[in-house]
């Protein structure tokens, strides 16, 4: 077995491109989701070791110490970080000359022979599903036998192996909280909604719904939702409770948890007999006698994809969610004490200062507890980057998704709505948002019934407020 180091590199500071991160930039408040993507195939091979550099605050210098002892080493990148990494690989390389170092991530999967073309440093990157494809490698299997990558033979040629046949049985896959506990430090991990510490894992891959510019179901993931058992799911969150009993949160990042009412309710029931708080993913149209079972069996908050107010964006984006819908399940978790944190994109086909207005008037109306506002991102691979590219409203200057410094740019604009006034509406939507006299007794209000909400809010309002002076310099 080779000696085998998964990497997710060092980039700007704040960057939080995990393979977990739907929101590869620096974000308004300062967030680190775990690595789930590298720790999954870190699972599956023997003493290997996973660095997460970006939360663990680490610079090279004791990387390239460690890879002078290793045989392989596998880095996760993306779109926004595929350059910085490549330099990464090369100061691997040059640090042990008989590394064999691969990628892995959505950008490769898409992209892969223009991806070695630009990463001459890189010997081979996984496309779609990719841990089994890593276990293989670090096995000692000749490139040449392994499915689902693109390699470089030792004379420059790249080759194209056929694709590996996705995972259906996922009870087969290992629990990453092995790799969580030997390898990373639980309190580097922070998401503004989620309570501290927190974890998060996968119950299942893939998402069935279609929007245009969800990166993961489109590239690695696929549209079938394969899932876990919730007996398997119970177990490795037993595992965690004895490993982390300090735990305060668990959350669940597949695409849309809730895809699956009658398993999400047999999960929720599996919890329940732990007696542990959990949130996730969920689209904006759960039943509410779904939700009475999910509540009463430990929920605490749903992440919910909102998007847009505007009923013909949401067609547009084939979101396939109904406004008034997601009115009624809005309305339903407020009554039954679920808290949202809700996430909208501003710049999706279709938008106009009428419908930024609008979606604001929306969130506004409906409430979540928490938001947080992206801008629209055309990521290689998607549906939204193929309309962009064939329309024009993506140009190469803005390709890169974000600055130097890893905050989003504005990537796509339109004839009747530019760069600039897309960007500036974030923060239009940000202030008349969280600056109303109800939201900011709501923020007073649970701030002086918890020390630790003080402290925690006023550290967010900081960061949120350094954010905004960081947009207005780019």
């Amino acid at each position: 077995m080779m000696k085998t180091l998964f990497l997710q590199p060092p980039s700007f500071d704040g960057f939080d491109g995990g393979a977990g991160s739907r929101y590869q930039a620096k974000r308004e408040i300062k967030s680190f989701w775990f690595p789930t993507w590298l720790a999954q195939p870190a699972a599956l091979v023997p003493d290997s070791r996973l660095i997460d550099a970006p939360p663990a605050r680490m610079g090279m210098e004791p990387i390239l110490a460690d890879v002078k002892n290793r045989d392989l080493v596998v880095l996760h990148t993306s779109t926004p970080s595929f350059q910085s990494d490549v330099r990464v690989a090369q100061m691997l390389k040059d640090a042990n000359p008989n590394l064999t170092i691969g990628m892995v991530g959505a950008k490769v999967a898409v992209q892969p022979d223009e991806s070695l073309l630009k990463g001459a440093p890189i010997d081979f990157v996984a496309r779609n599903e990719f841990d089994f494809t890593i276990q293989e490698i670090a096995s000692g299997r000749d490139l040449a036998a392994v499915d689902g990558i693109t390699w470089r033979g030792r004379d420059g040629a790249i080759h194209t192996n056929k694709d590996r046949a996705l995972i259906h049985d996922m009870d087969t896959l290992p629990f990453v909280t092995e790799v969580y506990k030997r390898d990373l430090r639980l309190e580097d991990y922070f998401i503004g909604y989620l309570m501290h510490p927190y974890i998060s894992i996968y119950t299942g891959r893939g998402c069935k719904s279609r929007c245009t510019f969800c990166l993961w179901p489109q590239t690695v993931g696929g549209h079938v939702y394969r899932t876990r058992s919730p007996q398997h799911v119970a177990a490795e969150i037993k595992l965690a409770m004895q490993y982390y009993p300090q735990v305060r949160e668990f959350f669940f990042d597949d695409d849309t948890f809730t895809d699956d009412l009658p398993r999400a309710e047999a999960i929720a029931k599996e919890l329940g007999k732990l007696g542990v708080t959990w949130s996730c993913n969920a689209k904006a149209n759960v039943p509410r006698k779904t939700l009475e079972v999910l509540k009463d069996n430990g929920l605490r908050l749903l992440l919910v994809g909102y998007e847009s107010g505007n009923q013909q964006i949401l067609h547009n984006i084939k979101k396939g969610m109904r406004i008034e819908v997601a009115k009624q399940f809005t309305k339903d978790c407020h009554e039954l004490g679920i808290k949202i944190h809700g996430t909208f994109i501003l710049g999706l086909p279709g938008e106009t200062k009428e419908t930024i207005q609008e979606t604001i008037n929306f969130a506004k109306d409906i409430n979540p507890h928490t938001l947080q506002v992206s801008l629209a991102a055309p990521y290689p691979g998607t549906f939204l980057h193929k309309q962009a590219t064939e329309n024009g409203w993506l140009d190469a200057a803005n390709a890169e998704l974000i600055d130097e410094n890893g905050v989003q740019i504005a990537p796509l604009h339109y004839p009747h709505l530019s760069h600039t006034e897309i960007f500036d509406s974030v923060e239009t939507f940000y202030r008349k948002f969280y600056f109303r006299a109800p939201k900011i007794a709501s923020i007073v209000g649970e701030m002086v019934r918890s020390p630790q909400m003080m402290k925690r809010r006023l550290r967010e309002g900081v960061e949120f407020f350094q954010f905004l002076r960081d947009r207005h310099a780019a």
